[in-house]
């Protein structure tokens, strides 16, 4: 019973921070393909109210998969070491842009650049790392006992694509709820085509996640129907985003569509993609009982983790209402519009 408690506590962190923390690398992105360097500007703002509450949940799932599960953990980090320390270095690079953009005005424009570039980065690394999670990991002794390299297969790059592609179509979905006039109709024009390329990139994914050592296991009759009912519900909500990405209308519930569509996609497929690899952790085999900590140490910690997670919550829902609204470009005198304001509101 504990050992399911806490794996549901490691995929909550998961969810939360691939929808979290996935808008505003998506949002990263965007602001590469974006030429107006007020818009640039404006990307980078609305982001900086709320990253680091987002990667909180990054940090969680870490200390959650290392206390609940320490043998996978010990396998699991050397096996992607590479595509972590990249992830690493990415998300440093682009805390530290955001910073520097507003200290360092002479050279904003190419801390905003490292800012879009860094989140590119960030986004392909951790989903070449969750791909590679899908290679078989040699375990000798309870150590890992293969290569740096072992992870590096064809799924990684198209898991390191498919991340990259539904990271940007969430952030498309976020700057249209942020956005008004020009901005706002760029995010929907290029998110409606981006969701449509992440939706083929995750029916790629799930179809070739089957050639790999970790392929879905429908062999029962209930995994199946959760499955497929999972996917149904993943079909509903592409159906919302496409549907909704594009009209003109701007309302709050018109505005927050695409990407409440977006998030039901992402949340189904990794729901279903866990029914259909229940109990296995790590392949080829190693299960959640042989990884697991013992019943009295996942007590303890998960009160610990029950302390912490009420306040993480509390705080990304105190910042996504403070910065909550459109945000706005105050206008100067010379019809330029540099000084970047968060309107107040629910909107967010």
């Amino acid at each position: 019973m504990m050992v399911t408690i806490w794996f549901l506590v490691i995929l909550l962190c998961l969810v939360m921070y691939v929808v979290l923390d996935g808008y505003d690398l998506g949002a990263g992105i965007a602001s590469l393909f974006e030429r107006n360097r007020h818009f640039k500007h404006e990307i980078v703002e609305v982001v900086a109210t709320r990253w680091d509450g987002n990667e909180t949940w990054l940090v969680l799932l870490g200390v959650a998969l290392w206390a609940g599960f320490p043998l996978a953990f010990g396998v699991i980090l050397p096996h992607l070491y590479l595509p972590l320390i990249v992830t690493l270095f990415a998300l440093i690079a682009r805390g530290a842009s955001v910073e520097f953009i507003s200290q360092n005005p002479q050279a904003k424009q190419a801390w905003v650049t490292l800012f879009g570039v860094s989140s590119l980065v960030a986004a392909f690394a951790q989903g070449f790392a969750i791909g590679s999670l899908t290679s078989a990991a040699p375990i000798v002794n309870g150590a890992f006992a293969g290569s740096a390299f072992g992870a590096f297969t064809p799924f990684s790059v198209l898991g390191g694509v498919t991340a990259v592609l539904v990271y940007l179509a969430l952030g498309y979905g976020f700057l249209k709820i942020k956005s008004h006039g020009v901005m706002r109709e760029s995010a929907a024009r290029r998110g409606a085509a981006v969701a449509i390329a992440a939706v083929v990139a995750i029916v790629a994914t799930l179809v070739a996640i089957n050639a790999t050592a970790a392929p879905l296991n429908l062999s029962t009759a209930g995994r199946a129907i959760a499955f497929w009912g999972l996917l149904l519900f993943a079909v509903a909500g592409v159906a919302m985003t496409v549907a909704t990405f594009r009209r003109t209308t701007e309302t709050v519930l018109a505005d927050r569509l695409p990407f409440t569509g977006i998030v039901v996609t992402i949340v189904s497929v990794i729901l279903a993609i866990t029914v259909a690899r229940y109990p296995v952790l790590l392949p080829p085999s190693l299960t959640l009982n042989e990884a697991r900590s013992p019943d009295g140490s996942l007590i303890f910690l998960l009160v610990g983790i029950g302390l912490n997670m009420p306040l993480i919550l509390f705080y990304n829902w105190f910042s996504h209402r403070t910065f909550g609204g459109k945000i706005v470009a105050e206008p100067h005198a010379d019809g330029t519009a540099t000084e970047i304001a968060v309107t107040s509101g629910s909107n967010s």
